[in-house]
């Protein structure tokens, strides 16, 4: 009898870096986001398995974008955006909490596209107060596991975040959080990496 061989081949599984979209998900005035962005962002940028692309909703205007009627600007930037989402092979959230959860302006940007999330890994960097923002994760993890997302489950948390950063928007102490940040890291290029793989050979199709 013959064998069955595997329609797996070489071309399918790739080294690529991974293409990483970082969704920062607060538009309030004086944010403290960027900080930990870019803090976040530094660790990416020497990293051999990841490209950054940062989606900033404090730049979209995606509570009128995400109306019933958007005009055409909102449509041309709605567009984009899904061009970005649909390009990347994983995301990143880094998100406070705001009253036990996430920001409304994030909800927007989650709601506003499907298919862009689907079979892709999401990990999450968070801050805030004494929970570290971990409350709005786990509020994250059911609404992206909706989406047909795989969420990871090591995260960067910073509790009370403010403290934690000096002036020019280094950490004080970092030994603990670029070790969780290279967790994270790790993880999300493995399934990154092995879905996107996976789907080259088989379209999802959930």
């Amino acid at each position: 009898m013959d064998l069955i061989t595997s329609p797996v081949s070489d071309a399918s599984v790739t080294t690529a870096p991974l293409k990483v979209a970082v969704i920062l998900a607060s538009n309030r005035e004086g944010r403290f986001a960027p900080v930990v962005a870019d803090w976040f962002l530094s660790r990416t940028a020497d990293h051999p398995d990841v490209e950054t692309d940062l989606v900033d909703v404090a730049a979209l205007d995606l509570p009128t974008a995400l109306g019933h009627r958007p005009g055409p600007d909102a449509q041309a930037q709605l567009a984009e955006v899904s061009i970005r989402l649909a390009a990347a092979d994983a995301f990143v959230v880094v998100t406070p909490e705001y009253n036990h959860s996430y920001p409304a302006p994030l909800k927007n940007l989650i709601d506003g596209y499907r298919a862009e999330w689907q079979a892709k890994p999401v990990a999450f960097v968070s801050y805030g107060g004494v929970s570290g923002g971990l409350r709005a994760v786990e509020h994250l993890r059911q609404v992206f596991a909706e989406l047909h997302a795989v969420s990871i489950r090591d995260t960067v948390s910073f509790h009370n975040a403010g403290a934690l950063f000096d002036d020019e928007g280094r950490h004080r102490d970092p030994a603990g959080a670029d070790a969780a940040a290279k967790t994270l890291l790790d993880q999300l290029v493995w399934w990154g990496r092995t879905l996107r793989d996976a789907k080259a050979v088989r379209p999802y199709g959930g």
